[in-house]
């Protein structure tokens, strides 16, 4: 699966699934643009990329603002003529029980793994319609498929960008577009890491191939995702599990 030629836009990716993403996305041949509103790790990220023999750069990201993600757009269109793929990763959860919870709370996981991939696609998606080409992979997780506790507001978010990924499909497919759906289950990054030991060892026996996810893994799909191997493809969600959760 081949990307030569295109450029890809990558929010979330400085670190976990988005740099694997990026990192994916740059071998199969992409020019890979990293928004991230980590900035050390982000132009860590697009020079260890550009040192492996890459084409990246990056570009402060904050998905919850109006005016940065315009700056982004921007900044990417100035570098690129076109943006071939675009990938919704930026995303944030903290564990604990609902009760437990305030409406700020409630308010940072919406804006954040909700609204904050609708404000980039919507930056994006006119030239894209213009140019009737382009793949939109947008990252849930399959706590929005599934439940996940102590993530109520985080599964209902990612449920909410679920359901968007269908309707903007439905919406888009007049212009040939692609927008598809990746759901992670229990990945290894930072935030499995902070679950305490017992919590993580139970999960880790509900999941049929015995290992949590890498966020290789990940972005394997999202590369699949974004080539022509799913140039028919569009509204579809897939959830990279390792079988633990097995929809329809």
């Amino acid at each position: 699966m081949k990307l030569n030629g295109k450029t890809a836009v990558v929010t979330g990716g400085a670190s976990g699934i988005g740099l694997a993403t990026a990192q994916t996305l740059a071998a199969a041949g992409a020019a890979v643009i990293i928004g991230d509103i980590n900035t050390t790790a982000g132009e860590q990220a697009a020079h260890q990329l550009k040192a492996a023999g890459h084409t990246a750069s990056f570009v402060p990201l904050d998905v919850t603002s109006d005016a940065a993600v315009a700056r982004f757009r921007d900044a990417a269109y100035a570098s690129a003529d076109n943006v071939d793929v675009l990938v919704n990763v930026a995303g944030w959860s903290k564990i604990e029980a609902f009760v437990n919870t305030t409406p700020d709370l409630w308010q940072k996981l919406i804006d954040l793994n909700y609204t904050g991939t609708l404000r980039v696609v919507h930056v994006f998606l006119p030239k894209m319609i213009a140019r009737a080409e382009g793949k939109i992979v947008n990252v849930a997780s399959d706590a929005g498929r599934a439940g996940s506790g102590g993530e109520a507001v985080y599964a209902g978010s990612k449920g909410a960008v679920i359901a968007f990924t269908k309707s903007l499909a439905r919406e888009t497919a007049r212009y040939k577009l692609n927008v598809n759906c990746v759901c992670p289950g229990p990945t290894d990054t930072p935030l499995l890491a902070s679950i305490p030991d017992k919590q993580r060892e139970a999960l880790m026996r509900a999941i049929p191939f015995r290992r949590f996810a890498q966020p290789s893994d990940v972005a394997d799909a999202i590369l699949f995702f974004a080539s022509d191997r799913a140039s028919y493809l569009t509204g579809q969600v897939l959830s990279v599990s390792g079988g633990l959760t097995m929809q329809d």
